[in-house]
């Protein structure tokens, strides 16, 4: 009986050793064709450098030609030549605000401090490393936000001739906002060719790396279940950029984000002229409560010569731009602006809910020196002069979780948006 005991086990023993050593195998072997997949992904994200620097928040920065950028992947634009600048100038305005504004403008990304720039010819690209693709859910959706069916507004005319909006919010019908909450002020209804704003730059908390926390700008056309659209700002990502940061992007996408578009040169879609700013990098610094605010102008305007969206960071020159061929509503105009804030998550508009901060994380109440903000709202119509909107409106998805104010201290000084909120808390479950 002893025998047969022992030599049962021995037999389980051995059988237990070949099962286990062929899972481990076959574990092997998924591994690497992973590994495999994710190197050829590399290659076509990283293009071969000319020279590269290291940042000291640990980015690589690679110095690329600038006829090689990731843009050229692209099957419309393969022969696409390059708009080295725009063929426009938008007139700047000047109010009682920009007079007396004592905040300070965000001039300088992290890698700057590191020591030399791109040469002639070149364009710095932050190096996507594989513990980055490895970090995505996908490969396929890696750089790209998850598909979200967006908050349809349509315009109507009221009484005095001023443009209204009309909300639908059905989930049930493909019109709700999936896991996406927004603080922002929005203005809709006309041709719009530019917007711009400064936006207050803080470093906001992000309690999953599945989350992420956005200050920025959107400018959009197209029907609610595949809307396009062209964005700039900043942001916390760690899926993302593997930190939590702030951080420059862009963004775009011609289908509500299911399939086109990405974060800054993750797919093809920008074309970058300038060879001082890198699309991802860090910024610094970051305002503090009650302390020293910082801001970066952000501007979006379409060439009217090109129907290409072109992207300018503060009064330096233009960054690149997104080529008017991409898009078909937005190749005319955009016809829904909006400044604010962005908060994803699995855990937005449940409970518990996110702890995610939006802004600073305060309220819009708060107002300066607390809420970020965005200030000098303008839009650009076919005058191609900056302009405050002819009629604003906000909106929140959750008041209690974040909010957005549109503050008029008193006639003839210039309203400011503020908005944030910190997420779960008492009156936000």
């Amino acid at each position: 009986m002893e025998k047969r005991t022992i030599l049962t086990i021995f037999l389980l023993g051995v059988i237990s050793m070949v099962f286990c050593d062929k899972l481990h195998v076959k574990a092997e072997t998924i591994t690497r064709e992973t590994i495999d997949e994710v190197d050829m992904r590399l290659k076509l994200l990283n293009k071969r450098a000319v020279k590269s620097i290291k940042s000291r928040d640990g980015d690589i920065i690679d110095c690329v030609d600038i006829y090689k950028q990731p843009v050229f992947n692209h099957p419309a634009l393969r022969n696409h030549k390059i708009q080295m600048k725009p063929s426009f100038h938008v007139a700047s305005s000047e109010t009682p605000t920009s007079k007396n504004d004592t905040s300070h403008q965000v001039v300088s990304q992290t890698w700057q401090r590191s020591g030399g720039f791109c040469p002639n010819a070149t364009i710095p690209i932050r190096r996507i490393r594989r513990k980055d693709l490895l970090a995505a859910n996908s490969l396929n959706r890696f750089g790209k936000k998850n598909p979200q069916p967006h908050l349809y507004a349509a315009t109507n005319t009221t009484e005095n001739h001023r443009p209204a909006v009309v909300y639908v919010n059905d989930t049930k019908a493909g019109l709700g906002q999936v896991n996406r909450s927004a603080a922002v002020l929005l203005t809709v209804g006309y041709n719009f060719i530019g917007a711009q704003g400064d936006i207050n730059l803080w470093n906001p908390r992000v309690s999953s790396p599945e989350d992420y926390s956005a200050a920025q700008i959107w400018l959009k056309n197209g029907p609610a279940e595949s809307f396009e659209s062209v964005e700039a700002g900043w942001m916390v990502n760690p899926k993302l950029y593997g930190d939590t940061l702030s951080r420059l992007f862009i963004y775009w996408t011609t289908d509500a984000y299911k399939s086109t578009g990405c974060f800054d040169l993750t797919c093809s879609g920008f074309v970058q002229t300038n060879p001082k700013v890198v699309l991802g990098a860090a910024l610094e610094p970051c305002s503090s409560e009650m302390g020293p605010q910082y801001q970066m102008t952000v501007s979006i305007n379409m060439d009217p010569s090109t129907s290409n969206w072109w992207l300018r960071l503060g009064q330096g020159n233009p960054v690149g731009y997104w080529p008017g061929t991409l898009f078909n509503y937005l190749q005319h105009s955009a016809i829904l602006v909006e400044w604010g804030g962005e908060v994803y998550s699995p855990n937005v508009k449940k409970s518990p809910h996110t702890t995610t901060a939006m802004g600073s994380g305060d309220y819009a109440s708060t107002l300066e020196g607390s809420a970020c903000y965005v200030k000098q709202v303008r839009i650009v119509d076919y005058s191609l002069a900056l302009k405050y909107p002819e009629w604003v409106g906000t909106w929140a998805d959750e008041d209690y979780c974040y909010s957005a104010y549109n503050y008029i201290q008193r006639y003839g000084v210039e309203p400011v948006l503020y908005f944030g909120g910190p997420g779960r808390n008492t009156l936000c479950p």
